[in-house]
């Protein structure tokens, strides 16, 4: 009698084969990917670094162009030329006066403004809240022109404080946005509780709430800042004297009328200008510590 073979055996060796193959070419295709990723994200990488670079090299060259070579001949000259009072000390720290006292302001006002937003229920919250996202995308040139009319009437223009209010309360739109989703993240318990003892609303906001969410309040007010450090257009039109003028302004300096550009003079200058924020960002990144303090408030 004859035995037929079972075909099971090559159909189970064909679905093994086929499945190593799937295997191979599923691997084969995320490694193209991983490849093509990683090669997209170098470019954006070299992007972002030239400019880092030319601004270094050109810092330290004593015939610099717009070209990114080699400092040669390498010298601190560019350095020694803009650090003056004229040229770099005072314009930095008209900045400083400018966009502190600014951003002190908007996030105080940004803080009193979200408490509500985030803790009451109004039939207004919602349009409220409409109105702001609405204006934190009105660019600030389509409300120059009104803004300068406005200061010239008052006795505003060509001074530091109104320069100040105007650039804080255009910033605070968006600071009161940000503001309002870091206090939406405070537990209403941890209030009710101090409500229970006997604390105000204002007492609640100080004590419990603004330690709670004092991780918050340094990304609005590092946001806050550097919006305004690199702001060019508003002080350019509201400040009139040039002893007033921020660093962000007087940078026209090292462009001269007849199209010339002092190219290691101005990179020089570009990184003492960008060193102000730079030490914000760490001082705060030091407060900071990448911890949060609901981790504590929740626990028992």
């Amino acid at each position: 009698m004859a035995v037929v073979s079972s075909p099971k055996p090559r159909v189970h060796g064909e679905r093994v084969r086929s499945a190593r193959e799937r295997r191979v070419r599923t691997r084969s295709r995320r490694r193209t990917e991983r490849i093509v990723v990683n090669t997209i994200l170098l470019l954006i990488a070299v992007l972002f670094l030239v400019p880092l670079a030319w601004l270094v090299m050109a810092s330290l060259n004593g015939t610099a162009d717009l070209r990114v070579r080699v400092p040669h001949p390498m010298t601190l000259d560019n350095f020694h030329r803009v650090l003056n009072a004229d040229m770099t000390y005072r314009p930095i720290l008209n900045g400083l006066i400018l966009c502190g006292g600014a951003t002190a302001l908007c996030v105080v006002c940004a803080v009193l403004a979200a408490y509500p937003l985030s803790r009451y229920e109004s039939r207004y919250k919602r349009p409220f809240l409409l109105t702001i996202l609405f204006t934190t995308g009105l660019p600030i040139t389509a409300v120059m022109v009104p803004v300068y009319a406005m200061f010239v009437q008052v006795n505003l223009i060509d001074t530091m404080y109104g320069t100040i209010l105007f650039l804080g309360s255009s910033a605070l739109p968006f600071a009161i946005w940000l503001t309002k989703n870091f206090m939406d993240g405070v537990p209403l318990v941890l209030e009710e509780a101090a409500w229970t003892d006997g604390a105000s609303s204002m007492q609640t906001l100080r004590r419990v709430v603004l330690p709670l969410m004092w991780p918050g309040i340094t990304v609005v007010t590092i946001f806050t800042f550097l919006s305004m450090w690199g702001n060019f257009f508003v002080p350019f039109f509201l400040l009139l004297s040039p002893d007033q003028l921020p660093a962000s302004v007087s940078i026209l300096n090292f462009f001269s009328s007849r199209g010339t550009v002092e190219y290691g003079q101005l990179a020089a200058f570009s990184l003492l200008y960008s060193a102000p924020v730079v030490v914000l960002y760490a001082v705060m990144s030091k407060v900071l510590g990448g911890s949060s303090a609901l981790g504590g408030a929740l626990k028992g």
